[in-house]
């Protein structure tokens, strides 16, 4: 039986999020397969939480000890989102140690998560993406550069992050410079987009048994101005219709898409990518590797709609995260 330490916390605005996500994942982790332990991370205190109690972690080997017992693990389930579990620090630190993971590698995590760097190398790929404008926090005159570069209404979002912490709609001029002080709360660079009036998609990707799996594609109807943290996370602030109601040849270009994406960026474990489809046009957003895995959460639907249970895609995961 294998040993799995699920990653959960971090040190972003995302750690309760993170921790809902490691908690479902320790829930449905097959018992007659694998002994979970659920790790939590924030700064230097890492710890294992086990019967309400709490138990350092080892960070020379990744260990645990309970007395005389010392617990090692076989494979980490990363259920980190933002930084250290989505950026590659943590990555980074388990390679050292040789330990395996569910989650994307050092240079993919760190690409992806640097939205404005990730966009560019879509584009690259022949993917349209919304125009925009990366900026910095000791730089001057952002307010004249977006009004210079960019049409409203324009997103304004931390560079680096995610579950959509720290991002403002806005309409006018007069908004902006609100907008980029609470961005920049999270992050020391700011992403500014251009709107695209559309449908919000998105479609999962997993890699499983030699196979890059596409999910079925969701439409995301949030019920507020956008699809933000609330209505994320807030029970009946947005509706998720797994499977779209699209056109079948839209779908199937959001899956083929998807999986180009996933193997030109050389994704592991779970992803989700995030579109606007205006009618015409799919435009990338960007890319989560490392999902959401909360009751609320998209990917876990995702994995029923195709077929699969919760805890066959934890399964799934952790298999192929193990080497051969």
């Amino acid at each position: 039986m294998l040993n799995v330490a699920i990653v959960a916390g971090g040190d972003s605005g995302e750690y309760e999020i993170s921790v809902k996500s490691g908690t479902q994942v320790e829930l449905h982790t097959d018992r007659q397969r694998f002994r979970p332990y659920l790790i939590l991370i924030r700064g230097k205190k890492w710890v294992c939480r086990m019967d309400r109690k709490e138990f350092p972690v080892d960070k020379n080997d990744f260990s645990l000890k309970f007395g005389r017992k010392k617990v090692k693990f076989d494979v980490v389930f990363n259920a980190i989102h933002g930084t250290p579990g989505e950026n590659g620090k943590l990555q980074g630190y388990l390679d050292m140690l040789g330990i395996p993971y569910t989650s994307c590698d050092v240079p993919t995590s760190a690409l992806s998560f640097h939205k404005n760097f990730c966009k560019q190398v879509v584009a690259s790929c022949g993917i349209t993406t919304a125009r925009s404008i990366h900026l910095f926090a000791g730089q001057s005159n952002k307010t004249t550069l977006i009004l210079k570069e960019l049409r409203f209404p324009v997103f304004v979002k931390p560079n680096n992050g995610g579950s959509s912490v720290g991002i403002s709609k806005v309409n006018k001029k007069s908004d902006l410079e609100k907008a980029l002080k609470k961005a920049l709360k999270e992050d020391t660079e700011v992403l500014v987009e251009e709107y695209i009036q559309g449908r919000e998609l998105t479609c999962g990707v997993v890699r499983s048994k030699g196979r890059t799996i596409p999910f079925p594609v969701t439409e995301i109807i949030s019920k507020k101005e956008f699809f933000d943290y609330e209505a994320k996370y807030q029970p009946g602030m947005a509706d998720e219709v797994v499977p779209a109601q699209i056109l079948p040849e839209v779908a199937e270009q959001c899956r083929d898409i998807s999986v180009d994406l996933f193997q030109r960026l050389n994704c592991r474990g779970v992803v989700r990518f995030d579109y606007i489809y205006d009618g015409r046009d799919l435009y990338f957003l960007e890319v989560n590797t490392v999902p959401g895995l909360t009751a609320a959460s998209i990917v876990p639907k995702m994995a029923r709609a195709y077929g699969w249970t919760f805890t066959e895609l934890i399964t799934r995961m952790i298999d192929e995260a193990m080497p051969l």
